[in-house]
């Protein structure tokens, strides 16, 4: 990723409705930009079912959204009493990535508010580039994330950890607090808080717990037209 990424025509701009001042974009991927979280968890209940570790789906969806793969490797451990072999990860993410490739599709309106937006943004994840390579590339979204892509695996923390968010801000060469966070899970919501960004949480549906103060909950992309510089 370049050390600085301009923004469109130079512009920096302020929310409407009073919000603080943005002047960059951190989104999140897989629940924000593309539609995976619940294929990727299909292809984990499979896999640690196998190990004796059974995981009702709904349960393993608010488990497992947003998670480092460590952390899921740990817990099917211990729910299944077992130690798992040492390509379990290489397996489950190569099966995860097949089931892309036929059933993966961008979040509605991702694509709208990318090419709408005039301050610089990114893709910042808690999983490693080639999976959101993948997920990008199915979706019709890679060219847009050219050169924008940050991954824990290559900063080495992970969300809910807030220096990914931070060590984003300054690629982009923006101050945390001008940054906003669009952000489907626990993980990123509390690291983007911890930050200090303006935090988004997209739930579309009634949120499983109340979301931490100061974070705007939307129910689609499309809403974020009217609140981010657009």
């Amino acid at each position: 990723m370049p050390d600085r990424v301009p923004a469109r025509g130079g512009a920096t701009a302020a929310c409407n409705g009073g919000e603080p001042r943005i002047d960059a974009v951190l989104f999140d991927c897989d629940g924000v930009l593309v539609d995976s979280e619940r294929v990727a968890v299909e292809c984990i209940v499979e896999f640690a079912a196998r190990f004796g570790a059974g995981f009702g789906f709904e349960e393993a969806l608010q488990r497992f959204t947003g998670a480092r793969m460590a952390d899921t490797v740990r817990d099917i451990e211990e729910r299944g009493k077992c130690k798992l072999p040492d390509d379990f990860e290489d397996g489950l993410r190569a099966h995860m990535a097949a089931e892309f490739e036929h059933r993966l599709e961008p979040i509605e309106g991702a694509a709208a508010l990318v090419e709408a937006l005039d301050v610089p943004y990114c893709v910042v994840s808690n999983g490693p580039r080639s999976k959101m390579e993948v997920t990008l590339r199915v979706t019709g979204l890679l060219d847009h994330f050219a050169g924008r892509i940050v991954s824990a695996y290559e900063v080495g923390v992970w969300k809910p950890d807030p220096a990914l968010f931070l060590h984003a801000a300054r690629l982009l060469g923006v101050a945390s607090e001008r940054c906003a966070v669009v952000e489907d899970s626990d993980y990123g919501i509390a690291a983007g808080v911890a930050a200090g960004m303006q935090v988004f949480a997209l739930i579309p549906g009634e949120p499983a717990h109340p979301t931490p103060d100061g974070v705007v909950r939307v129910a689609s992309l499309s809403e974020l037209h009217d609140r981010l510089p657009c």
